[in-house]
């Protein structure tokens, strides 16, 4: 279980940084855990800033949203390095799939913690083949603190750590949700479309 870090006043030692990843599968909560933990910074009245990526535009221009409609206002960018100077103000910064952004977001992600931010990251850990997904490895490896949280898997009700793509299409990114993807565990997704018989 994740216990958030303790947050030191600006009148103690110097302001410590640290990066969170949220990973795990589509349908896991990943979204709605990050937009949990930005809330209760925003409570505590720390100065958050979100960002995602400008190509994900499945619920909404700019706000996060989660599976739950649970949502949140962001800033969409086109490279990771535009995260930099937006986020100069702030004292906590999330970001939400993550595995999206260019290779840019890992030193990003690491420059902003270096400067005293606290960085939570959400994306999925692996693609559709199961294969680890773009930044998240290097993510998870440089971070402070790793949740990996798991979705039901929609053949079996087993937990699910797997997406399994509904669609024939061997493009690494599709953005989709149900129409195109579904949580499995691993004999389930292992199994194909054979899950079902």
């Amino acid at each position: 279980m994740f216990v958030e870090p303790s947050h030191k006043s600006e009148n103690q030692n110097p302001r410590t940084g640290w990066i969170e990843v949220i990973c795990g599968s589509m349908f896991s909560g990943k979204t709605e855990e990050l937009i949990r933990r930005l809330n209760r910074a925003k409570i505590a009245r720390q100065r958050i800033q979100i960002f995602k990526p400008a190509l994900d535009k499945r619920y909404h221009e700019e706000n996060i949203v989660s599976h739950n409609d649970n949502s949140i206002r962001s800033v969409p960018v086109h490279s990771a390095l535009q995260i930099t100077a937006l986020a100069e103000s702030f004292e906590v910064i999330g970001l939400d799939e993550a595995q999206f952004f260019d290779d840019g977001i890992v030193a990003v992600c690491n420059e902003l913690a270096d400067a005293g931010k606290r960085v939570i990251i959400a994306g999925l850990d692996m693609d559709f083949r199961g294969k680890p997904f773009g930044c998240m490895p290097q993510l998870m490896a440089t971070a402070e603190y790793v949740t990996k949280v798991h979705a039901i898997c929609m053949v079996c009700g087993e937990v699910a750590s797997h997406s399994y793509r509904l669609s024939s299409s061997s493009e690494r990114v599709l953005l989709g949700e149900t129409d195109l993807y579904e949580a499995r565990c691993r004999r389930c997704f292992n199994l194909g479309e054979n899950a079902y018989i």
